[in-house]
């Protein structure tokens, strides 16, 4: 593989699997966008200015309630919009099972797949015939995907409400870096809304979902990493 597609293979995993393609600028895709309540579009760290929501610290027992909520949410499946650092975007849909299991199928004309199995990220590009492994206890996926978020844990590095939203930042420095992951809940409903990775350079991934189904029963090929079929060479697909 090529230094310049495994370095796209390794951007696109540190989005949460949704790790992206080329595509228009942040500001036209507003009025594209399924409707999300009240949940802000992802911007830019520089240029240009911005109005930010109110932010104030959480309650406690509030935050804890949802990332109880979405710890017992054990599947669920629906679309996603994923924006990355220099304004490129791409959808498709995902599918998620607690513990460790998550799949990101994009939209054409793209050839991305992105699976973790509950023990590692793999993430195929079906161009070329080539995939990437990440153990998934070393990515911020980990957090996401666990079964209980225990907002006393040392992994949390922050709680604060954000209008409507209840905002849940989470890293490890010992086993992620300086790479977080920030989930923001509706805070009445709380469902979760979206989720940001930020990596070592400060750059920002953010997903936002759509159409959410949960109680979801998945076959067991959904999440599999066809290992046997990428030991043998190009030509492999899942």
């Amino acid at each position: 593989m090529s230094e310049r597609n495994s370095n796209l293979s390794r951007r696109l995993f540190l989005v949460a699997g949704a790790g992206l393609v080329a595509g228009l600028a942040v500001p036209a895709l507003a009025q594209d966008l399924p409707s999300q309540g009240n949940v802000p579009l992802p911007t830019q760290r520089s240029g240009g200015s911005q109005q930010v929501a109110a932010v104030a610290e959480a309650p406690a027992d509030v935050a804890q309630k949802i990332a109880n909520h979405f710890s017992s949410v054990k599947s669920m499946t629906g679309e996603f919009m994923q924006f990355g650092p220099r304004g490129d975007q791409a959808g498709g849909k995902f599918y998620l099972e607690r513990p460790g299991k998550l799949r990101f199928d994009y939209d054409p004309p793209s050839t991305l797949k992105v699976i973790a199995d509950g023990r590692n990220v793999a993430v195929g590009n079906g161009e070329l015939s080539t995939w990437d492994f990440y153990p998934l206890s070393r990515t911020p996926l980990s957090l996401l995907l666990a079964d209980q978020i225990d907002l006393q844990h040392r992994m949390v590095r922050g709680v604060r409400q954000q209008g409507d939203l209840t905002v849940i930042v989470l890293g490890d420095s010992t086993i992620f870096g300086d790479q977080v992951i920030t989930l923001m809940f509706d805070t009445k409903s709380f469902e979760l809304r979206q989720w940001t990775i930020t990596d070592a350079q400060g750059k920002d991934t953010t997903v936002i979902l759509s159409n959410v189904q949960t109680g979801v029963k998945f076959g067991r090929s959904v999440f599999r990493i066809p290992y046997d079929q990428i030991m043998k060479g190009p030509g492999s697909d899942d």
